[in-house]
């Protein structure tokens, strides 16, 4: 069970690198000096020490764009157990160094009463500064500057910078996903063109010539049949070019998506490993390259991925991308349409969610045993050809019009 809300708005790419080095380093360095210089006791620099780990902890889990979820709660109990301390015990005005670090980060990201979370944690801090006057009632002026005025002036001055800095990557996150929509309505403008280019033609032509025959229906039959079985050849070959479309094997070639996936990946800040392990049988180049542009589709709209690794073999391709949303398996009917085209193919496509990983994989096992077969066969069709095509002429030639649109029929 989860203790944190889900958090939004986590760095990508090469943003989280530069984060881990411009951040965890400095905050390092700062946090030993500080123990180093309040801690009178090793018991002193233990317990000071576990809150500048505390909230390390969390930053380093934060730039390296892992979940925090689990451990930010613990990191926030800690820094705050330290920060009463070091005011009653070890007389430390920094030891809620550790609290600026957790209580900062954790704020922006709770799912509503984000104002009044930030008001609780400046009153924590001051609260707690507070209780030395208990030790020193004669330093009042004192007190509240080192451990009340410094404190809380700090800790909300670096919450305000986590409430800019978590915006920023909420506009970054967002930006992605309009970027992903974009692709997609780019994608159905495609379609659309080709498919007016496909049926656009063939319902012009077919309304000519069946204008054509309405005329010749009383005076010129044979004409009539002739331009009958034209249109239906064109209807027929039309169809085939709009399942062709549907399916998108028209104009669709693995290595041109391999190319954009990368492209798209790389603009969303999104590092890219592609494994060939083999080349790819042609039979399946074209599904296998509408797996691939749909599971490009999907990690840029769905997941928060950093990561994706693409390995290509002769007979399928797996996609493995990090920053899945834990929970059941999503619904993707995209995904879901592709299983059965594969599936009809010979082919499985399969899909798994586990450990923040999404695995997509899509494979032809029956096409390896196969191949030396094919090649066999299509040499044998291509020695044939000349045969083929002389049998087909005399059969043309020796069936009547009338006769094969009877039969076409």
């Amino acid at each position: 069970m989860r203790t944190l809300p889900e958090y939004a708005g986590t760095p990508q790419g090469p943003l989280h690198r530069w984060n881990r080095v411009t951040f965890v380093p400095p905050l390092a360095a700062v946090g030993v000096v500080l123990v180093a210089t309040d801690a009178r006791t090793w018991w002193d620099a233990v317990v000071l020490s576990l809150g500048v780990i505390a909230g390390l902890v969390v930053m380093a889990r934060w730039t390296a764009d892992d979940d925090t979820s689990r451990v930010a709660l613990p990191c926030l109990i800690v820094t705050a157990a330290v920060w009463p301390f070091g005011v009653l015990v070890a007389d430390s005005t920094t030891a809620f160094y550790g609290l600026t670090i957790v209580g900062p980060y954790l704020v922006p990201r709770l799912p509503r009463h984000r104002v009044a979370a930030a008001l609780g944690l400046a009153a924590f801090v001051a609260a707690a500064g507070a209780t030395k006057l208990t030790q020193s009632p004669g330093d009042v002026r004192g007190v509240l500057i080192e451990y009340v005025l410094v404190p809380t002036a700090l800790t909300l001055a670096v919450t305000g910078l986590h409430f800019a800095n978590h915006q920023f990557y909420k506009v970054i996150a967002q930006s992605r996903e309009r970027e992903a929509e974009l692709a997609v309505i780019r994608e159905r403008i495609r379609f659309a063109s080709d498919l007016h280019d496909i049926q656009g033609h063939t319902l012009h032509v077919v309304k000519l010539k069946i204008t054509l025959a309405s005329k010749l229906v009383r005076s010129d039959l044979d004409r009539v049949e002739e331009e009958l079985r034209e249109v239906h050849a064109l209807v027929s070959d039309t169809i085939t070019q709009t399942k062709e479309l549907a399916y998108a094997q028209r104009r669709l070639n693995l290595s041109v998506e391999l190319e954009n996936a990368k492209n798209l990946f790389e603009a969303a800040g999104i590092r890219v490993r592609v494994n060939r392990d083999a080349e790819v049988d042609e039979r399946v180049n074209g599904l296998l390259g509408q797996v691939l542009r749909e599971t490009t589709t999907n990690i840029l709209r769905h997941a928060q991925a950093t990561r994706v690794r693409i390995t290509l073999s002769e007979s399928g391709i797996t996609i493995v991308n990090d920053g899945a949303r834990e929970g059941p398996l999503p619904e993707l009917s995209g995904l879901a349409t592709l299983k059965e085209r594969v599936g009809d193919d010979g082919g499985e496509l399969t899909v798994e969610q586990e450990d923040g990983r999404f695995v997509t994989a899509a494979a032809f096992p029956g096409l390896r045993p196969a191949t030396a077969g094919l090649r066999a066969a299509t040499a044998d069709l291509r020695t044939a050809t000349p045969g083929l095509r002389t049998a087909t002429a005399d059969l043309r030639t020796a069936t009547p019009p009338s006769a094969a649109w009877k039969d076409d029929r």
